[in-house]
């Protein structure tokens, strides 16, 4: 009888919460949320606008403190370092994806991609390998010399995946990756990310309200009223 060995858990929220403060009071954005996330699993999280779901990567990802509870990065508690600590973990171990593709106007695809690099101070012989590499993953190896306004918005968005995984990161977050793109363009860009996910066993958590896109998912969570109703655990 053959064994496999679980992968590893590399992104782990236990009871997070997210209370925000409103001229009408306090709203509950995200409530004793706990979910868990491998390495090499693409974990997509559904529900509806103000469900949560961009609350809830913003926590993951080290961009909010939650109010209550606490998000795992490895064996560190993400929500528990300091400032400086936060950055350098969202620098080295966190790459992120935006739905608005977050891109440099004046920048090239290449130098888009670059960003990453130059904040972590890679020498530019293995900055250019890396971006090369990068690039050519998503299929875009002829048209780093392009900017932004050059490409069409599946073209934007893979440049923004580049970005993302330039840097070797432990944990991909990506927030509504395909809101802007038409059905076709969005298969493609949800393939791409399935495929590198499990190619280079990183940890990724994807929101979506697409239930087409579902398919593509390893692991679904469903949030509802900034709650798990759904497979949080692994």
């Amino acid at each position: 009888m053959t064994t496999t060995t679980p992968a590893r858990t590399v992104l782990r929220a236990q009871g997070l919460t997210r209370v925000f403060g409103t001229g009408a009071g306090e709203v509950r954005a995200l409530a004793d949320a706990t979910l868990e996330v491998a390495a090499g699993e693409l974990l997509v999280v559904r529900g509806p606008s103000g469900s949560g779901k961009t609350t809830l990567l913003n926590l993951l990802g080290g961009l909010d403190r939650p109010t209550s509870g606490g998000v795992w990065l490895g064996d560190a508690e993400l929500s528990a370092l300091g400032e400086r600590d936060v950055l350098a973990a969202r620098r080295d171990r966190i790459g992120y994806v935006f739905q608005s593709f977050g891109l440099v106007p004046v920048l090239s695809a290449a130098e888009n991609v670059e960003v990453p690099l130059r904040l972590r101070r890679t020498p530019q012989d293995e900055r250019s390998r890396r971006v090369a590499e990068a690039l050519d993953a998503v299929g875009l190896s002829g048209h780093a010399k392009q900017r932004p306004y050059e490409l069409s918005g599946g073209q934007q968005q893979r440049v923004g995946i580049a970005r993302a995984l330039v840097a070797d990161p432990e944990v991909l977050l990506a927030d509504e990756p395909t809101g802007q793109l038409d059905s076709g363009t969005a298969a493609v860009v949800m393939d791409l990310l399935a495929r590198v996910v499990h190619e280079r066993g990183v940890a990724a958590v994807v929101s979506t309200h697409d239930p087409e896109l579902m398919a593509r998912a390893d692991r679904v969570v469903e949030l509802r009223d900034g709650r798990v109703v759904a497979g949080g655990h692994g």
